[in-house]
């Protein structure tokens, strides 16, 4: 064992989340040079001879960026890592992602009502927790007082804001268009359909722990994806586990996700459409001869 890992011990749990996920990215088959770029990361904190809670806390992400072979977006992996003890893109690549405990984990919401709230609402992160505090819904949920909502916000507002850590005032609109996402489930569901991607045993509703969903990583440009079929409680209440394909993505404020979905109502009946964005997925298929909008 180094000397940086006996006196720093953040350093050396950083450094193995690091390395199981580059682990695990490489037994999914994913990009080699994303694989390469944990591993390396791994060995600059695990040889740093600095505290990294230090450098997060007087320098914050630009610090970590500033680091050899940490980029943005490693660098917001390792804040994660550092002020919340996990890595959610770990738990998902090991097949323990579990959204009722992210929203359990949230003071003033208990194990049962983020089960209610993932189940009536289809929640499963803390922004999609943050977007339900301000638009309406949590309010009309039986059990949230105006006192509890303003505490819920508050805890999301301070956990969020330290996952959003500034960078220099940099701002960027990297969201990507809806051809692309969509681009993104045609490849998932194409090559889950032909068997061609590794499978993992996820924790949640699968109590024989088989190895029944597939992951897929890709990449369009300079972004990165991990697309997986929904393993929530709502998706197998109405069987739509091969539906339902939720897209991870790094986007400037840390990894986000969208969820495709075939619609059965509406103009976009039997189409693919991202939720949230129907409004654009209708102006994109107006645009496609082979996919025809409802009057």
């Amino acid at each position: 064992m180094s000397v940086e890992t006996a006196t720093f011990p953040m350093n050396a749990q950083v450094a193995s989340r690091l390395d199981e996920a580059a682990q695990l990215l490489e037994q999914q088959k994913a990009n080699a040079f994303r694989v390469q770029a944990y591993h390396n990361a791994a060995s600059t904190i695990r040889e740093l001879p600095r505290n990294v809670v230090e450098v997060l806390h007087e320098e914050g992400l630009d610090g970590l960026d500033r680091l050899p072979g940490i980029g943005p977006a490693l660098a917001r992996a390792i804040s994660l890592i550092v002020t919340t003890g996990r890595l959610p893109m770990l738990d998902r690549l090991r097949g323990e992602s579990d959204p009722v405990a992210i929203l359990a984990s949230v003071p003033g919401i208990g194990t049962t009502l983020a089960e209610r709230i993932h189940e009536e609402l289809d929640i499963g992160s803390l922004e999609e927790l943050e977007a339900a505090a301000h638009d309406g819904r949590l309010a009309a949920m039986a059990g949230f007082g105006e006192k509890r909502l303003a505490g819920v916000r508050d805890a999301l507002a301070t956990r969020l804001a330290r996952r959003r850590l500034p960078r220099s005032g940099r701002v960027a609109d990297d969201r990507p268009a809806v051809e692309e996402l969509l681009d993104v489930d045609r490849e998932y569901r194409a090559a889950s359909a032909a068997g061609r991607l590794h499978r993992i045993s996820p924790r949640r509703f699968n109590p024989r722990r088989t190895a029944w969903l597939p992951v897929m990583h890709t990449w369009r440009g300079p972004r990165h994806y991990t697309a997986l079929y929904s393993n929530t409680a709502r998706a197998h209440q109405l069987g739509r586990t091969r539906d339902w394909v939720v897209l991870y993505f790094d986007g400037s404020d840390g990894e986000q996700q969208h969820t495709v979905v075939t619609a059965t109502s509406g103009p976009l009946k039997g189409n693919r459409i991202v939720r949230g964005l129907e409004a654009e997925c209708e102006a994109y298929y107006q645009h496609q001869p082979t996919r025809r909008v409802s009057s």
